[in-house]
């Protein structure tokens, strides 16, 4: 099993019971991920203030969110292949301090240029925090018991999504759309400072050792299962957050205020969140192939409810389902992940990422047609119809899997 150091002062803090992870280790990865999630989710419901403020089309200011997802997706593995080969707490240091300076130059923004690349930037230093932090549980957790601590961080970038939805919308319309992406840069600056006693995990010298910047790719890609869950993670990404996207555009479309759908939408975290600390308590008890068909039954459901039903109720309990479903199928297939390249772990992850984000992204490209004819009905009918060949694929990979 892998370890920190001993000689640490975090190593000797008040461990968490169900992880073994000292708490301040455990709440610091959280932070990083939590402020990692506000900030990419944040913008969405400001899109329209920062139009009106900045006297830009809402076309280019869409620009500011789609670029900070690309360089988003585009950094995991970047930034994984950097955690491989610096260190895990280095690169989040590292990440923390560009991205807080990045927030804060998109906080004071003169125009819609600017804040565009500055927004960029932000995507591309935020993507580390997430990798990292999943990284750094791998190495020091056992397997057995490593899907506890995920939880855990998942809980944490749940909170972090439901914050940035909710909090970006009140503080745009009554304070100050700039203030929101200055809350992420302090508190990132913060996280740099405060992880810098934060030990280095030990990791097996493979990937570490080699001469070769690309030998951390050769080790995750040579691995027929980790090719197996990177392509169950695209489709999980297009059924988990792809498809999630339009519940706040079919309660829009049927005339509920803004606030109210993007609240609606932030009911997904709260389903996460809560789901989270079941799905801790089951961890050891239930087997992951029990946790996978379950987490695929719950989106199932979610999806069906929404495809019958657009109403507010109908949504407010597939939002619920959906985070559910986040709890226990995506959690243990990130737990799994970790598990497929332990020398090269950050650089697998990350790949684990590009594929979930890749799904996302790919739903938008294909269902944009559909969405602009308001057919949320039929988009919702597709979600539920592939969470069946996820969910069989997912159960019968980890199945097969020792």
């Amino acid at each position: 099993m892998s370890s920190v150091s001993t000689g640490s002062a975090s190593s000797t803090t008040t461990a968490d019971p169900t992880s073994g992870l000292p708490r301040r280790t455990l709440w610091l990865l959280r932070s990083a991920g939590l402020v990692s999630n506000f900030d990419r989710f944040c913008i969405a419901p400001m899109l329209m203030v920062i139009a009106a403020r900045l006297g830009a089309a809402m076309s280019t200011v869409v620009l500011a969110a789609s670029v900070y997802f690309l360089c988003y997706g585009v950094m995991q593995p970047v930034w994984g292949l950097a955690s491989d080969r610096l260190g895990r707490v280095r690169v989040m240091r590292l990440s923390l301090a560009a991205g807080a300076l990045s927030a804060v130059i998109s906080a004071c923004a003169p125009d819609i240029t600017v804040l565009i690349l500055a927004r960029g930037v932000a995507g591309a230093c935020f993507a580390a925090c997430v990798p990292a932090s999943l990284s750094y549980v791998g190495d020091v957790v056992p397997a057995a018991v490593r899907q506890r601590p995920l939880s855990d961080l998942m809980t944490a970038f749940s909170l972090g999504t439901a914050l940035g939805t909710v909090v970006a919308g009140a503080l745009a319309h009554d304070v100050s759309w700039r203030l929101v992406f200055l809350l992420p840069g302090l508190i990132a600056g913060f996280l740099c400072w405060a992880l810098r006693g934060l030990p280095e995990p030990w990791r097996q010298p493979s990937a570490r050792a080699s001469r070769s910047m690309l030998a951390p790719f050769r080790i995750v890609l040579g691995s027929r299962w980790m090719w197996c869950v990177m392509g169950i993670a695209l489709v999980e990404g297009a059924v988990l957050l792809g498809f999630l996207t339009y519940l706040a555009p079919a309660l829009e479309a049927r005339g509920v205020p803004t606030a109210v759908a993007g609240a609606v939408s932030a009911l997904y975290g709260v389903g996460a969140m809560s789901s989270a600390q079941l799905v801790k308590k089951l961890v050891g008890r239930w087997s992951p192939v029990r946790l996978i068909v379950t987490g695929g039954a719950q989106a199932a459901v979610a999806y069906a409810v929404a495809a019958a039903s657009r109403s507010l109720v109908a949504l407010v309990v597939t939002a619920l389902l959906l985070g559910a479903s986040w709890s226990f199928l995506h959690t243990t297939l990130q737990s799994w992940a970790t598990a497929l390249a332990p020398t090269a772990r950050a650089t697998g992850v990350a790949m684990f990422g590009v594929s979930l984000y890749g799904g996302s992204a790919l739903v938008g490209t294909l269902t944009a047609g559909a969405a602009g004819a308001h057919r949320y009905g039929l988009l919702f009918l597709i979600a539920a119809a592939l969470t069946v060949p996820l969910t069989l694929a997912a159960a019968w990979g980890r199945a097969r899997y020792r």
